[in-house]
């Protein structure tokens, strides 16, 4: 190692994988998110029905060993619906996350690196767009886009870019005067190299941790859309679109909401263990 590479050794690395592997709600959380992407991969080859075929002989019928999460309100089986619902809001939480780092990433990046009137203008932006409530900006995107599911993970991607815009200029405004950098600009190297090479690998830990935390928000958001209809389109399966249906017969079958209320709540609650333990492991001050 040089006197101007990035300052993450491979011991660093080591402390904090093992400090990562003793977290033991990091741990839960990493498996309940991992049981849930299985089962989204795996949906196609599931001996489970179609998530769209009706039964009229058995509507809204009770969790029962032909039915093992019950029927909604058409005679369709919840787990099928369950399991497919689960690609739609797993794809809609790690895409619109994906929009957020492609875009919010290189404008912090470039904002923090240059400062002057090109960071003045980019940060003025990125404050107007966190005046408005994240999910409320989702709302107007996807009414804005029409709705459909690719639609929703655009305007989710959209309205969480701010976040990643402001948490990537931060760190870029203190790694840019650290020696390794001037060091870089001493030798001559270009802006592009300095923040290829320097720069973007030092702030990428908490762009991690941001990114981890973001996919909950976005599931929320994705799920929150399909209630509005904005989202996944029926008859195709999503929690969201499941729970908008649910709350017409909570009387008469509660189990069609506590299943994808409670899907909703686990996922969530996975990634969020999982943000809050890369965020301990990653903390530069442990190392």
């Amino acid at each position: 190692m040089t006197a101007i590479d990035a300052p993450l050794p491979a011991r660093s690395r080591s402390r904090a994988w093992k400090k990562l592997r003793a977290n033991r709600p990091a741990l839960v959380g990493a498996v309940v998110v991992a049981v849930f992407v299985l089962l989204a991969v795996a949906a196609p080859i599931l001996p489970i029905a179609s998530p769209t075929a009706t039964d009229w002989g058995a509507i809204r019928q009770p969790p029962s060993a032909a039915h093992w999460l019950g029927t909604d309100e058409i005679g369709r089986d919840i787990l099928a619906r369950m399991i497919w619902g689960a690609r739609a809001s797993l794809m809609a939480g790690v895409v619109s996350v994906a929009i957020a780092v492609a875009i919010g990433v290189p404008l912090g990046l470039v904002a923090g690196y240059f400062g002057g009137w090109t960071d003045s203008v980019i940060a003025r932006a990125t404050d107007a767009l966190l005046a408005m409530p994240f999910l409320i900006l989702a709302i107007a995107l996807a009414a804005f886009l029409g709705p459909s599911l690719g639609n929703a993970m655009i305007a989710i991607g959209l309205s969480a870019v701010p976040i990643f815009i402001r948490l990537t200029r931060g760190q870029v405004l203190s790694v840019r005067t650290e020696d390794y950098v001037e060091g870089a600009r001493a030798i001559g190297l270009g802006h592009v190299a300095i923040m290829a090479a320097y720069i973007l690998p030092n702030v990428i830990p908490p762009i991690l941790v941001q990114s981890t935390l973001t996919v909950a928000t976005a599931i929320i958001a994705e799920a929150s859309l399909s209630f509005l209809g904005l989202g996944q389109q029926p008859p195709a399966p999503s929690w969201g679109s499941m729970l908008n249906t649910a709350k017409n017969f909570m009387s008469q079958a509660p189990w069609m909401a506590v299943w994808p209320g409670m899907a909703i709540f686990l996922v969530v609650m996975g990634f969020n263990l999982m943000g809050d333990g890369l965020r301990d492991a990653l903390d530069p001050r442990e190392h």
